[in-house]
């Protein structure tokens, strides 16, 4: 599968302001995502280093996959190119990092660039526009076709994030002929690298904290949405899915008071003592 495109910052990127138009699209402070319909109608995904084996889904990244698989129109990719082998997605899975992102609204997966044999990286137009044919919804764009002479390379230029209460981790600039790179936010690129806050509560009182009623509720809500039925097994797997996506940094922290053995086991039995089982 083509390697996850690299986006270096925009000061080491040459061209990127010669010619062409800019697109601008909100930095997601998440973890890189690629994937691809295989003939046997299967999605293969991978990271921006490996290729995942199908029963070798990194925990963080299962909320993710399920995204992709629940949501991609396998139907409108087969119908749109000779060859679906051929192309590649590339997106952000929005597990959480270092910024706490309003998770019940932002969506597991946001496009970002799509790789044909044929065309290389489409134009973000075209890309914008294929992610939102399959299914899936592309990151924001902040600026669509800005000139060059009217980019901001500031921290001013950084607007407020479309997730959350708070300036974006940055922005990332492509231009239309090609050139892309990223401005990070001076506070985000300051803090990116800071290691997690570890949990120091016992595994059953952080598992009773973060599975509520409140929560249940929420995600059976989303069950129900998709038509799935609401069973001990479904309600597991998407708490469990979604307790991942929100703290696995913390979870896999050393210094980590929770036993995660233990922290399944509890969300299981929080899980059936909801629906009275």
């Amino acid at each position: 599968m083509r390697p996850y495109p690299k986006t270096p910052d925009i000061h080491d990127v040459d061209g990127l302001f010669e010619g062409g138009h800019l697109w601008i699209r909100e930095w997601i402070d998440g973890a890189p995502l690629r994937f691809q319909l295989r003939h046997s109608g299967v999605v293969r995904f991978g990271d921006g280093k490996r290729i995942f084996e199908d029963d070798d889904v990194p925990g963080a990244y299962r909320h993710a996959v399920r995204h992709v698989r629940e949501r991609l129109d396998r139907g409108a990719l087969s119908a749109a190119v000779d060859d679906v082998e051929r192309v590649v997605l590339f997106g952000v899975a929005t597990h959480r990092q270092t910024i706490e992102y309003d998770f019940d609204r932002l969506p597991s997966v946001l496009g970002v660039e799509v790789w044909s044999a044929d065309e290389g990286l489409l134009p973000p137009d075209a890309a914008e526009r294929v992610f939102e044919r399959l299914g899936l919804e592309p990151v924001n764009a902040v600026r669509k076709e800005l000139p060059p002479r009217d980019f901001d390379p500031s921290p001013d230029g950084i607007p407020d994030s479309n997730w959350y209460d708070g300036h974006a981790a940055g922005i990332e600039i492509r231009n239309t002929s090609g050139p892309r790179g990223k401005l990070l936010h001076p506070e985000f690129d300051s803090t990116s690298d800071s290691p997690p806050v570890p949990i120091t509560a016992p595994t059953g009182e952080f598992a009773r904290e973060y599975a509520t009623d409140t929560r249940l509720d929420w995600i059976v809500g989303r069950l129900e949405a998709q038509g799935t039925p609401v069973t001990v097994d479904s309600l597991y797997e998407r708490l469990l899915e979604d307790a991942l996506r929100r703290h696995h940094r913390r979870l896999h922290h050393p210094e980590s008071t929770v036993d995660r053995r233990a922290f399944r086991s509890e969300l299981a039995s929080i899980v059936g003592e909801y629906l009275g089982e």
